[in-house]
């Protein structure tokens, strides 16, 4: 019997992309402890100036999450920038307790040569199975799909002969909830936007929760702004996109934001059909542009 045809979805907390306060942190990983999510992802991925949380506090809280039942997973940044920013990956990679989201392929290095399993993130370019299947080589046990890619790309990816018969040693994750993470830069927009410099931004972003929003000249919602990364105005939502997925995907990955994470993650376990709030999107799933909503059938 085939993994298409046995394994339910599996829903996870991907890691907090925003920069939010120690004790905001805290209270949201203890409601995740005690929420029905099956994986928590841990680690800042955005920038190093977030230090609310460091390591070690990062570990006390991956241990509270095992011990409530969660697989626990530790992100690593996506752009690395500095010597010590490569010190502290290693930190990461050398753990010893809990497998790694590479989101940068000088993490897929250093566990390669530690011999260790890993996830790899949305933001490595992963476009076709010759790539994944090299991946698969080097130690990669699940592969979160690039957020922009669509149901038939990964259909298509995945029924590769070189991908077909490995299957069953990876799992697929997918960005299902969540301001889709597209760019990361040199430079922090956010302070650019409070005319700051990245060096003198006073860590501006803690006024931000949820990101700024950057509308177009018109008043329609474009980016949102969050320290050097950029991220759709829309949310990115396919709650009514779950059936298309069984077969296919393996876990469904909730992003989290200030308000409601633990509400939709229960929306998505459910499986509920709704209409989808205004601002929410759904294109990229069905090969459109991303800021389509697609209603479904």
């Amino acid at each position: 019997m085939t993994k298409e045809s046995i394994q339910p979805l599996k829903f996870t907390i991907g890691p907090v992309q925003y920069y939010w306060t120690k004790q905001q942190m805290q209270l949201f990983y203890k409601e995740a402890a005690a929420s029905k999510a099956d994986v928590v992802y841990l680690g800042e991925t955005v920038c190093a100036k977030r230090r609310e949380l460091k390591f070690s506090d990062y570990m006390d809280i991956a241990m509270m999450l095992r011990e409530a039942g969660k697989e626990v997973v530790l992100s690593t940044m996506t752009l690395l920038e500095s010597p010590s920013e490569l010190r502290e990956l290693r930190r990461y990679c050398d753990n010893g307790e809990f497998m790694i989201e590479a989101n940068d392929v000088g993490a897929i290095s250093m566990l390669q040569e530690q011999q260790l399993s890993f996830a790899v993130g949305a933001a490595v370019s992963v476009y076709n199975h010759v790539a994944l299947r090299q991946l698969l080589q080097l130690g990669m046990k699940r592969w979160i799909m690039p957020v922009e890619l669509s149901r038939d790309w990964l259909s298509n990816i995945l029924h590769q002969p070189l991908i077909a018969d490995v299957r069953d040693c990876f799992e697929v994750e997918v960005f299902a909830l969540g301001h889709l993470p597209l760019a990361w830069s040199g430079r922090c927009f956010t302070a650019r936007s409070e005319n700051r410099s990245k060096d003198q931004c006073e860590l501006c972003c803690l006024k931000y929760p949820k990101g700024r929003l950057a509308n177009s000249q018109d008043g329609k919602k474009m980016f949102v702004l969050n320290g050097i990364q950029t991220q759709s105005g829309d949310r990115y939502n396919l709650l009514n996109d779950l059936p298309s997925m069984h077969g296919l995907v393996d876990l469904v990955r909730i992003s989290p934001e200030p308000e409601h994470t633990f509400y939709w993650l229960d929306q998505f376990q459910q499986e509920k059909r709704a209409a989808l709030p205004q601002g929410d999107c759904n294109g990229y799933w069905h090969q459109l542009a991303g800021l389509n909503q697609i209603e479904v059938e």
